[in-house]
This record gives structure tokens, sequence and C-alpha cells, in this order.
């Protein structure tokens, strides 16, 4: 538990120290925030305020991680895992799609950056990796860091998928979730906010599932197989101290963004934690803002779409997609909605939570 707390403070004093730094430096090379024209108003006042502040939440988790690690040493800790490594692989390389999205916009000075075919492309390749990696590397009890079942808490035994629809399923929650915390980044503070919720459930399920872990025998009803249960706390912990860290910058008036770098690097987080920790169908629960934001998106557009077939003149359901912005050119201001889609995120986190350590103590 002490190496968990280590993780989260180191985490958290990284990110409060760096992301000025992080400030400075883009301003100084006038890596400014496109804003779109067609949002609310409102918003153009951000025009210019420095982005890909996402590079800060990375640099912090991984400091938070190393720190953890150095400091556990002392202790006899083991040292990083497959499952720690990996994790943090498919952070950065989520956060790297991000990165290059971010990088055209500010280059080309507009608010589209990679193609869709592109954006998917390079999920893709990282998802893909991700997989494969998580199928190797078995520990002595054999178990490898992620399994070719369907999971909801735990591993559902009759729902094995074999490797390929696994690949097929990782890189479906990968992209679902990097896209779906990317659509949610629009409003100053209210993903770095979200994500530091999940991020703090996902270190308590896993510190109760190495508590709780069927290795070393003879374990206790209920147990849990997860390879590194350990490991995957301290990223989490780390991650969510950093997000603390970014929000004391990124509140509003925001003094930076964390842009696409940092909106996709935190879902492919929050996905690997899922994959990882066997926990995959969970993750919609926990999630449950970031489906609510992309589920707007899909009904606005599928909608607009379909009338524009039937009648010729495209029909919207919301104001504005993603649903943020509908409340925010409703006449809500964007504190309000920031806060109360914080409370939307907080009751999702607390029902998953609740369904997690539900099924944990019916095993007794």
């Amino acid at each position: 538990m002490k190496t968990i707390l280590i993780a989260a403070l180191f985490g958290l004093m990284t990110s409060i120290l760096f992301t000025p730094l992080v400030v400075k430096y883009f301003r100084l090379k006038g890596f400014g925030q496109e804003i779109r024209d067609d949002g609310p108003k409102s918003h153009l006042v951000k025009r210019g305020t420095p982005t890909m502040g996402g590079v800060a939440i990375m640099v912090s988790t991984i400091v938070g991680y190393a720190m953890a690690h150095l400091i556990g040493s002392f202790r006899h800790d083991s040292g990083p895992t497959a499952s720690g490594m990996l994790l943090l692989f498919l952070m950065l390389g989520s956060g790297a799609v991000g990165f290059i999205d971010d990088f055209i916009k500010l280059r080309h000075r507009r608010s589209l950056g990679l193609r869709a075919r592109a954006k998917f492309a390079g999920q893709l390749l990282v998802a893909l990796l991700f997989g494969i990696g998580a199928m190797m590397f078995k520990n002595g009890q054999g178990l490898t860091p992620a399994s070719k079942r369907i999971s909801y808490v735990r591993d559902i035994g009759a729902l094995s998928i074999g490797l390929v629809g696994f690949l097929l399923l990782a890189y479906l929650i990968i992209t679902a979730t990097t896209n779906a915390v990317n659509l949610t980044d629009g409003l100053d503070g209210l993903v770095a906010g979200s994500a530091a919720m999940v991020m703090g459930a996902y270190t308590l399920m896993t510190f109760i599932q190495f508590r709780s872990s069927c290795y070393p025998p003879p374990a206790l009803e209920g147990c849990y197989s997860v390879r590194d249960p350990h490991d995957l706390a301290l990223i989490a912990a780390a991650a969510m101290g950093a997000c603390f860290g970014f929000l004391w910058w990124n509140a509003k008036p925001a003094q930076i963004f964390m842009g696409d770098t940092g909106s996709m690097a935190l879902g492919g987080l929050m996905a690997g934690l899922a994959i990882l920790s066997r926990t995959e169908l969970l993750l919609v629960v926990l999630g449950g803002l970031f489906a609510v934001v992309t589920l707007s998106s899909v009904i606005q557009g599928g909608w607009f779409k379909y009338t524009r077939l039937r009648t010729g003149t495209g029909k919207r359901v919301f104001r504005m997609a993603p649903f943020h912005h509908h409340f925010e050119l409703g006449g809500w201001e964007e504190t309000t909605t920031i806060v109360r889609f914080w409370i939307v995120s907080g009751l999702a986190v607390a029902f998953g939570m609740g369904l997690f350590y539900a099924e944990f103590i019916s095993h007794g």
C-alpha cells in the first residue's frame, strides 16, 4: 500500500511542478489551440491557449511509477513487470497518435488534424502490438498479462474467443475508449477530473485483486487470476495523481489544454487497465460519462444523415454534439456544465465500484 501512495504522490507533485514548465515552453513555441468556429462563441477566447499538455500527464505518470519502484527496491521490490510495461506502452503509443494529431493542427493552424483513416491506422498498430504482447510473457504460474476470455469483474469462463478474437476485442476497446475520451475533452478540466476518478477506481480494484490473488496457493474462494495487479495499481495511482496535478493548471480558466495527446493517452490507459485487470465490460460503467458523450455524437450524426436522406434536409437531435456543448448552447455556464458532468462521472464510477465490490463480497 505504501508504494501505491508513493506513486500517487510523485505523480501529483511532478504534474503540479512540471506542467507550468510545459506551459512556458509551448507558449514560446507558439503551440496554441485552434477553436472550432461552429462551437460556443464563449470558447473563442481560448484560441492560442497552449495545448498538448498530455505530455505532462504521461511524464508524471511514468515518474510516479518509476519512483514507487525505486523506493520500493529498498524493501525488496521485484521491479517493473510485463503488465506494467505493456500498459505504459499503450499509454505512450496512444498518446503518440494524439500528439501527431495535435501537431498537424498546430502546423496548419486548423481545428482538424489527422484524417480519420490515419488515426484509426495508428490506433490499430498500437492495439495489435499491445494485444500480441499481452498474450506473451507468461509468469511462473503460466499467466499472461491478458486473457482470451471476455471479462466483467473477472474472466467469464464460458466466453473464450481465441487469439484472433482477443486481438479484435482489444482493438475495439482501445479505439472506442481513446476516441470516447477524446470526444469528451472540450471543456476546461472535464476530462482531467473525470479520468482521475476512473484511475482512482482502478487503483482500488487492482489493489483488492492484489490482496486477493490466487497466487501463491492456497487461495481463498473468489480469488483473482490477474498477472500483476500490484503493478497495475501503481500505474493507476500515478496516473490519478498526474491527472489531479494537471487539473490544477487545466481548471477554468485553463492555462493549458491536454489536447489529443492527453485525452488519447488517458483513453489508452483506461482501456489497458480494463484488459489487463480482466474488467473489460465493467469499463463501460466506470467510464459511463465517456460512453454517454460518445453516444450523443453517434445519435447526432446518425439522425442527421438519416433525415437528410429521407427529407433532403439534415436535422439534429441536440443543439451541438458532443453532448456537453448542447447544454452550453442552452444557457449553462461552462463551469456549471463541468461540475455537473463531474457529478455524472462520479456516480458512474461509484456504481461501477459497487458492482465490483458486490461481486467480491459475494464470495465471502
